[in-house]
């Protein structure tokens, strides 16, 4: 089961410690950074001490029938390293610059942690055990009759070192214990190195039950970090801490498979040799991991201060490394020793070696920090390639975006579109912690929106070369921010297309049922009576003519009625006045009908009236019907104007000083059917209070002409 994804639904406590916990400040910050510059002094002091101390030691040779618990070579593995050509001395050399190795890497990333978070009390607590666990590692235990000073001070360091580097995992990453039980484990590893330290005097394990409790507190440590990270880590502390995780336990099962194999079995020298260097390599996976941590986590907000001190600190190792193995292999091969011309060979070469090398060394450490921001041709490839990918419209943005933070390992970017004035974001990938920046989307001199991008780190700003590729990235998210809005408004527009298009159908279907029931209900019996009639009429002539004449009679009457109800259909369709008169004068003969009302009306219109559509004249011309027919019904005695003129639109306007609108007017059948007339037409109608008293309609519908239609 992957770690990130166990026990998320836990119902375990969040030991979370905000960042205001975790800082020092005043005089508690002035004694910290005290208290590790001291710490460092004396632990690299101690260091270097030990040197020829280690060195000598190299040289001691165990006689003894059982060497298990003594790290000193034993008879049979110095003869072997004779046989191959070694001497002591370069077993002594080969210890002391593993121990240099590791110390270096030690220093470097525990230097590197105070440097930029001395204010952080959990960073600086990790950076105490960084720095003196490097110097307290070979077990260093000088005798009291050789100096009591640096005897006492190696017991000393020892102690704090081992508390520091056992609090420092029994707290991370929030600085609290968790579970709470966690701080008897710490107790009872501090109280076993103050035995073990400070009454003892003993720094290394040695016997079988010291090794057991020692090995029990060890693994106790990577339980309760994994203990952490699958019950009481955030998400964040989650990514954050996996590598220091993963690091420390893979460190310290090698560590223990290395010392059980050698408290056991009594290795021969080769095996030895390379069991020695694969412990020094797998305790150097402790601060290693701590570093990718901060370089892929930005664990305590560090940035990539560490980056040159990664490339030549590598750089370092690999020329010293270099340099022992031209010289060692040659000497070895002429059997010649301090030879000046092996030396001049060596230095030549990693003279040859030295700027591939370090350009080699460059390039892996840009990736790992900046993606792959050094080759743009290969970022600009790989978001064509995820474009193509991208059939789906919604999917193309949100590709962009994942494609540009995983690429040049951004922890937020987004892209906001312009709606009109305002901008909103349409996809984003991973969360905004810094102040971003954002970068015009443009096609063809118009900005369409922006692309947001939030920096690596919060003293991370975007580089020369990071713009230049990012300006390249934008044209490119420009062109299909921009495909992308046209293949939108293309869909809208479809669908507003086919929405008009289901309305008109249903509207023309209204209407020939409306016909329909006005046919078959009102006209259709209205014929057949009169076909009846007509019949009976016909029978009566020769025998009943009176009764003849009188069905006749009431036959026309109603042959009138059916020719009304005809006249009220083609009215209903489309007034006659419009194509007799046309709408001015339909309107004027409109307003003749309310002369003897009691209603004034007045109309202001141009002498010259464009050509207009047949529904732009209907829609006008029932608008003006229906304001005449409210103002009538609810403004009482008044006078109404009617103002109509032409521009881009046929514009209305129809006023009164009557009553005026209700406090709370309701939404009646004629201004809702004036409201629908105007909408069909892509115009609209309003209508408002006036403020002196009276009501007005104002009306604007778009011109069509004849030969629109």
């Amino acid at each position: 089961m992957n770690l990130d994804q166990a026990h998320t639904q836990s119902g375990a406590p969040q030991c979370v410690q905000s960042q205001a916990e975790a800082r020092l400040r005043g005089g508690w910050l002035i004694l910290a950074r005290m208290l590790w510059l001291v710490v460092l002094t004396l632990s690299v002091g101690l260091f270097i001490s030990s040197i020829p101390f280690i060195f000598a030691d190299a040289h001691v040779v165990c006689s003894a029938a059982d060497c298990s618990n003594n790290s000193s070579l034993t008879a049979i593995q110095a003869h072997e390293l004779q046989d191959l050509g070694l001497s002591l001395d370069f077993y002594a050399y080969l210890g002391v610059a593993w121990s240099i190795f590791l110390e270096c890497i030690y220093i470097t990333v525990g230097v590197v942690i105070f440097w930029r978070r001395s204010n952080d009390w959990m960073a600086l607590l990790g950076s105490l055990s960084l720095v003196t666990f490097g110097a307290i590692f070979r077990g260093f235990n000088p005798e009291p009759s050789l100096s009591l000073v640096l005897y006492i001070l190696s017991l000393v360091m020892a102690f704090f070192g081992n508390c520091c580097i056992g609090l420092f995992f029994y707290l991370f990453p929030s600085g609290h214990f968790a579970p709470r039980w966690v701080f008897w484990i710490a107790l009872a590893w501090v109280l076993y190195w103050a035995v073990k330290n400070l009454i003892m005097g003993m720094i290394t394990t040695n016997s079988g039950p010291d090794f057991v409790i020692f090995l029990g507190l060890l693994l106790s440590m990577v339980a309760t970090q994994v203990y952490r990270y699958r019950r009481v880590s955030t998400f964040e502390q989650r990514r954050q801490t996996k590598w220091v995780v993963f690091g420390l336990s893979l460190a310290l099962l090698g560590f223990l498979s290395l010392m059980t194999v050698a408290s056991v079995i009594q290795l021969p020298i080769i095996p030895d040799l390379i069991g020695g260097s694969l412990l020094y390599l797998f305790l150097s996976l402790i601060p290693l991991s701590i570093g990718v941590a901060i370089l892929r986590s930005r664990l305590w907000d560090i940035d990539i201060i560490i980056k040159r001190a990664l490339i030549y600190g590598a750089l370092t190792a690999c020329v010293v490394a270099l340099y022992v193995l031209v010289v060692v292999g040659l000497g070895a091969l002429l059997q010649a020793s301090g030879n000046l011309l092996i030396s001049l060979l060596a230095t030549g070469l990693i003279a040859v070696l030295f700027q591939p090398l370090r350009e080699r060394l460059q390039q892996v450490v840009n990736r790992l920090l900046y993606g792959e921001r050094d080759d743009p041709y290969k970022v600009i490839s790989r978001l064509g390639s995820r474009l193509e990918a991208a059939l789906a419209p919604e999917t193309v943005l949100p590709t962009i975006v994942e494609t540009v933070a995983q690429a040049l390992k951004l922890p937020y970017v987004a892209i906001a579109l312009k709606e009109g004035s305002e901008l909103l974001t349409t996809a984003s990938y991973g969360e905004l912690r810094e102040k971003p920046l954002s970068l015009s989307l443009t096609y063809q001199s118009e900005q369409i929106g922006e692309l947001i991008l939030s920096p690596r780190g919060p003293a991370e700003p975007f580089s020369a070369t990071d713009r230049q590729l990012l300006n390249d990235l934008v044209r490119q998210a420009g062109i299909a921010a921009h495909a992308i809005r046209l293949t939108t408004n293309l869909q809208l527009l479809t669908s507003d297309l086919q929405q008009s298009r289901t309305q008109l159908v249903m509207a023309r279907e209204e209407e020939r049922r409306r016909l329909r029931r006005d046919l078959h209900d009102g006209l259709g019996p209205a014929l057949a009576t009169i076909t009846l009639q007509a019949e009976a009429a016909r029978d009566a002539i020769a025998t009943e003519p009176d009764q003849a004449v009188f069905l006749l009679e009431s036959l026309v009457k109603q042959a009138q009625t059916a020719i009304s109800d005809i006249r009220r259909l083609v009215y209903d369709l489309r007034p006659p006045a419009l194509d007799d008169l046309g709408l001015i004068a339909a309107v004027r003969a409109q307003i003749m009908h309310y002369e003897h009302t009691g209603l004034h009306v007045t109309l202001d219109a141009p002498s010259h009236q464009p050509e207009l559509s047949a529904a732009v004249e209907v829609a006008a011309y029932r608008i003006i019907q229906e304001a005449l027919t409210n103002v009538m019904r609810h403004a009482g005695p008044c006078s109404c104007l009617i103002q109509l003129d032409y521009d881009d639109a046929l514009n209305l306007t129809i006023s009164d000083d009557g009553l005026g609108l209700p406090a709370a007017p309701s939404l009646g059948i004629g201004i809702r059917s004036m409201r629908e007339r105007a909408a069909e037409l892509g115009g609209f109608c309003s209508v408002e209070k006036m403020p002196l008293g009276g009501t007005r309609v104002i009306v604007a519908l778009p011109l069509g002409t004849k030969q629109q239609e």
